[in-house]
């Protein structure tokens, strides 16, 4: 057989072929584990979260959610590794407004990824509140008083973040513009080992999530000066707004999210957005989150698409004014 009969019946055996479809692939998806990258360390906000929403993933879905903690370089490693995965759905990323800050403040030849280019947004989590501690052995019991201090040793006193480009290094670089001050960024390995850093006294000052804080709060380790958000928060209700304490405007807080590597076939990415969607929308959850001071976040892989976008040009700039310092 030659010629055109050859290709008629590759033509045939083509089309009588059965075709799997994206939506039957996504059907049967998960058949096996799951891995969902947390590039910070254990203990922290994307860890907590992370470990909750894959107790409840396995659930749904049939299949373990394991957390893999690669932390490092401001979650940059952690990032890469999930930036070049297979785009299968069996790896997926909790990522922070860490990421979108990175786009403008690494080099794209030192993270060798590119947020929006790399990687498919899946769904948000939540988000939290930030809240202006400092040693108790600083003397200054309001924001007002700590600024003043500063403003008299100017590269005098230390903050400590939990890495470059983390939402407690932006936050508190946007609060040194803001309040005019020069404060020394000590940035630490995760956002435990900074916390660690200020209760112990070797840093001044942190700015770090109401839900990891408060109980250091409660137990005067640390004496809050101001939270910052856009109103108080409920789990420090005693405790004013930056912006009502003396930097008005001053808002900052830290968000959580999902991803996958881009490529993820698209009803993977719909069926776990409606799994997390579902998850941060469950009554148990919400009351769980505000005991904490945290807000559920719900949106669409399209709307969570542009979030990301918006975020990406809000920290571009903040990092366009700590940069002409």
């Amino acid at each position: 057989m030659t010629g055109p009969r050859v290709v008629l019946a590759l033509l045939a055996l083509l089309f009588a072929a059965p075709v799997t479809s994206a939506s039957s692939y996504a059907d049967d998806y998960p058949s096996r584990p799951v891995k969902i990258i947390v590039p910070f360390g254990p203990g922290g906000p994307a860890d907590v979260a992370a470990r909750l929403l894959g107790n409840i993933l396995q659930q749904s879905l049939g299949q373990p959610f394991v957390i893999e903690n690669r932390t490092g370089a401001g979650g940059v490693i952690g990032t890469q590794e999930a930036a070049k995965a297979t785009p299968d759905g069996y790896t997926l990323l909790m990522m922070s407004n860490t990421q979108t800050a990175n786009e403008s403040l690494i080099p794209l030849a030192q993270r060798k990824y590119d947020l929006m280019r790399d990687l498919a947004p899946i769904a948000p989590v939540n988000y939290s509140d930030l809240v202006i501690v400092v040693h108790p052995s600083v003397p200054a019991r309001t924001l007002q008083e700590f600024i003043a201090l500063a403003r008299s040793q100017p590269g005098k006193l230390n903050y400590a973040s939990s890495g470059q480009g983390t939402p407690y290094h932006m936050a508190g670089e946007l609060f040194k513009t803001m309040a005019g001050i020069d404060v020394v960024h000590v940035p630490y390995r995760n956002s435990g080992e900074a916390r660690s850093g200020v209760i112990g006294g070797q840093e001044q000052m942190m700015i770090d999530a109401v839900p990891a804080m408060a109980p250091n709060v409660a137990e005067k380790q640390v004496r809050a000066l101001a939270t910052t958000g856009k109103t108080r928060s409920s789990v420090l209700p005693d405790v004013p707004t930056a912006s009502e304490a003396g930097v008005p405007g001053y808002e900052a807080t830290i968000w959580l999210g999902v991803v996958a590597p881009a490529g993820t076939p698209k009803p993977i990415i719909e069926k776990l957005n409606t799994a997390v969607n579902a998850i941060v929308k469950r009554p148990d959850i919400i009351r769980l989150w505000t005991e904490q001071g945290a807000v559920p976040m719900s949106m669409s892989p399209d709307e969570f698409d542009k979030f990301l976008r918006d975020d990406i040009v809000k920290w571009a700039d903040v990092v366009r004014r700590f940069d002409k310092q």
